[in-house]
């Protein structure tokens, strides 16, 4: 084996270094920009669906209707979460410090979510339709159960580990 020559040390660390700059993890501002332009439409259907929700708990429909109903919104919200959590871990890791431990938690609470909503489709599909006060009393029991396990599941990005993320989705435009 021949030594190394003594100009080949800086010249590995150079080249070590443009291959850590070519690693592909986005900067905290374009993973944020791209974390918000993914979860932009999920909010928006997850409010949409909450709102139809509530109008279906207070809608003159028969326990059937109900029930089928439920079903689809907590399915759509279901997919809706599964789409936004896959598409966040597309967005990669960020080019942080713990940017792995970031990434992880916003697809795990997005996982935890869609958990939750499928949860509650099923919970609404075995129940059964008739008598029609048991059952509306039984769907409270689900949404109840969902609003916990939602509630649980949430991310809060003020407690982000890393302040060059906390700016970028500050300073981001889709985050607002």
């Amino acid at each position: 084996m021949r030594p190394a020559r003594r100009g080949s040390l800086p010249l590995l660390l150079a080249l070590a270094t443009l291959l850590a700059a070519c690693s592909g993890a986005p900067g905290p501002r374009d993973w944020a920009e791209s974390v918000c332009t993914v979860l932009a439409p999920w909010r928006t259907e997850i409010g949409t669906l909450a709102t139809r929700t509530q109008q279906q708990m207070t809608a003159a429909t028969t326990p059937a209707q109900a029930k089928e109903n439920l079903v689809r919104l907590f399915g759509g919200a279901e997919a809706a979460s599964e789409q936004a959590r896959a598409g966040v871990a597309r967005a990669g890791v960020p080019d942080v410090d713990h940017g792995k431990q970031v990434a992880d938690s916003f697809t795990a609470s997005l996982g935890a979510m869609r958990d939750a909503y499928g949860r509650a489709r099923s919970g609404i599909e075995a129940l059964a339709t008739s008598p029609a006060k048991t059952f509306y009393t039984q769907v409270g029991a689900v949404v109840d159960t969902l609003n916990t396990d939602y509630r649980r599941s949430e991310l809060d990005t003020s407690k982000l580990d890393s302040k060059e993320l906390s700016q970028a989705f500050d300073d981001v435009p889709e985050c607002r």
